[in-house]
């Protein structure tokens, strides 16, 4: 890794823990809106849709990135889907997301694992760290794949971007 890398790196970890103690975080966050605001993909609506949407707007596929966001498909228990930013790449099977309203109603959680459970390996099928067990959930969860931001696996521009990502949520708080 480049000392530039890792710099960036770094500043993102920094910015990551700065966000976990500002007011703002106190609010209650829906995945889908806190998904736009930490990845820049300017996406509406339910998670579930979010796939959808992005066809001819963003880039998709089944490979984690930095920054891109992985859609989870509808279930009988997740009818509205779910969306969630991966924050680092572990290995070809294993991400961490940063997501919200996923182990407890309306809070963000940063750096929790996610690991591919797909038969073909291909991420359509995931298990989430959840927070009431301490470890991964019993259950996995059908996706749809990852949508690619501009910025997606790219240390640079999140460095550049996270400042705005707190004025943003520091902002939110107070109005």
């Amino acid at each position: 890794m480049t000392f530039k890398a890792l710099t960036a790196r770094f500043a993102l970890v920094v910015s990551c823990a700065l966000l976990t103690a500002t007011p703002a975080m106190a609010q209650f966050w829906q995945c889908a809106p806190f998904a736009r605001l930490v990845s820049g993909i300017d996406l509406h609506g339910n998670a579930s849709t979010w796939w959808g949407q992005a066809a001819g707007r963003y880039a998709r596929g089944h490979a984690p990135k930095v920054g891109a966001v992985l859609a989870f498909a509808s279930t009988s228990r997740m009818r509205m889907g779910h969306v969630a930013m991966v924050s680092e790449v572990v290995n070809d099977h294993e991400v961490l997301l940063t997501h919200a309203n996923w182990s407890r109603r309306g809070a963000v959680e940063h750096d929790v694992r996610a690991i591919d459970v797909s038969p073909n390996g291909d991420w359509s099928e995931v298990k989430v760290w959840y927070g009431p067990q301490g470890g991964l959930g019993t259950s996995a969860y059908p996706t749809k794949g990852f949508i690619y931001s501009a910025k997606a696996g790219s240390d640079e521009e999140q460095v550049r971007t996270a400042p705005m990502i707190m004025a943003a949520l520091a902002s939110d708080s107070h109005g």
